[in-house]
């Protein structure tokens, strides 16, 4: 009956990006309403700081344990308990009452979005051949997240004028629930599962996936994982991306505001360009990922990609310490953030490079890096500007870093791991191709 080539993998990744984008939009939304929020709880600023941190604590630890539950139990059913933890616990945090309160959930709700990427990874794994993973994860890891970031605040404020502070969160967690609903009727853990999956696009996405992928048992193997080189670098440079966008996402607004006396609306018009820099560059990524691996067959190349793109990022960022003005750290920022968002969506791609048999467990563990430097680059960045007046020896840490981590990509990766076999054409594409 199906004999043509559907696209429920299409739809598949559109369900994953709408998730992605909601859990920026939800895990932000304090730092909108911290004014009203503050005063109704009686939190003091340094308490504010510790709730903060508390978010980037819970996601750290459960991006970890969730990746070996996403690889037993399926990635359906940890998104849509993860999707309505998380959306329960947006609706309480206007009601947390206390700074007790508030950090409990806070915690919560980091470990109710810590199993996003590491089950959004292997839904990916599972729906999109080899040859489309990067673009998809791109969307994914890259235009999502900047792309949430970009519309975020926008939305926000605006729910907030509409509904007030605590509305907001409730209309936040009513999308929670309204995605829950959608994906519990649509998505499904692997193209065998969908009803609507025509023969043709089963037989291409079986076509583009490691043997290792199909016949996965679902049990967890920690030593392969904990001695895997290329996955230890990955998490290296992951922590590298992470320390310069934690960083920027915490700290831009207020660099840009003390360093040159900029008002709120001014500072939210110069943020847009890191963030839409962001979007081209995960696009950016994507394309040449897919393309690279087409031509030569070699998961190597995206460690390379993403060591290329990492030293770019942290060298754009030089100018700004060493000669700033308005322009140049605007400009230069957003070279910095765009070079670094190409990597946005490879980290995964990577990760099933690394370890395919279990895709969930490698994207949490490089997932926890990601979510390691989210605790340590906000502090960082917040000492170094009280000890010394200035932001740029923050400028400096993040650009060291990620000279570190290019140089690990690049030089440092196991080269027995170099080639896939890229899969042939299938008939279908054949077929498709000839028209």
């Amino acid at each position: 009956m199906h004999s043509s080539r559907s696209h429920v993998r299409w739809l598949t990744l559109g369900l994953i990006v709408a998730l992605i984008v909601i859990n920026y939009i939800d895990r932000s939304a304090i730092a909108y309403a911290v004014d009203p929020l503050t005063k109704a709880f009686g939190i003091s600023t340094s308490q504010y700081g510790l709730i903060s941190s508390a978010f980037s604590i819970g996601y750290m630890v459960f991006a970890f344990l969730a990746g070996p539950l996403v690889d037993r139990y399926g990635a359906r059913r940890i998104l849509l308990v993860g999707v309505a933890l998380w959306s329960v616990v947006t609706a309480v945090t206007p009601v947390a009452g206390s700074f007790v309160g508030l950090f409990a959930t806070r915690i919560i709700l980091g470990a109710g979005e810590g199993p996003g990427f590491p089950a959004a990874t292997r839904t990916v794994s599972r729906w999109m051949p080899l040859k489309e993973r990067g673009i998809a994860l791109a969307m994914v890891g890259g235009v999502a997240v900047a792309g949430s970031l970009l519309i975020g605040g926008p939305l926000v404020t605006q729910l907030i004028a509409a509904l007030s502070w605590r509305g907001m969160f409730w209309a936040l967690a009513g999308l929670g629930v309204l995605w829950c609903v959608v994906a519990g009727a649509l998505l499904k853990n692997t193209p065998d599962d969908h009803k609507r999956v025509s023969a043709a696009e089963r037989a291409h996405i079986a076509a583009g996936q490691r043997e290792e992928e199909r016949a996965s048992t679902g049990r967890v193997q920690w030593r392969p994982i904990l001695t895997n080189r290329n996955l230890w670098i990955i998490a290296v440079g992951y922590f590298a991306w992470g320390f310069m966008f934690w960083g920027f996402m915490y700290w831009l607004p207020e660099y840009l505001s003390s360093e040159y006396d900029l008002s709120i609306t001014a500072v939210g018009l110069f943020t847009v360009a890191p963030w839409a820099a962001g979007i081209v560059g995960a696009l950016i990524g994507g394309v040449i990922t897919d393309r690279v691996f087409t031509r030569t067959g070699s998961a190597r190349s995206r460690l390379t990609i993403m060591g290329t793109a990492l030293l770019l990022s942290g060298a754009a960022l030089i100018p700004i310490f060493t000669a700033p003005s308005l322009t140049v750290s605007v400009t230069f920022i957003s070279i910095g953030v765009g070079c670094g968002f190409v990597t946005g969506g490879i980290w995964w791609v990577a990760a099933i490079d690394a370890a395919p048999s279990q895709p969930g467990v490698a994207a949490g563990f490089a997932d926890a890096a990601f979510a390691l430097s989210g605790i340590v680059a906000p502090s960082v960045m917040g000492f170094i500007v009280s000890v010394t007046g200035s932001f740029s020896s923050g400028f400096v840490v993040m650009t060291v870093l990620a000279l570190i981590g290019a140089g690990s990509m690049l030089i440092l990766p196991k080269r027995a791991a170099g080639q896939v076999q890229q899969p042939a054409d299938t008939p279908a594409d054949l077929a498709t191709r000839a028209r």
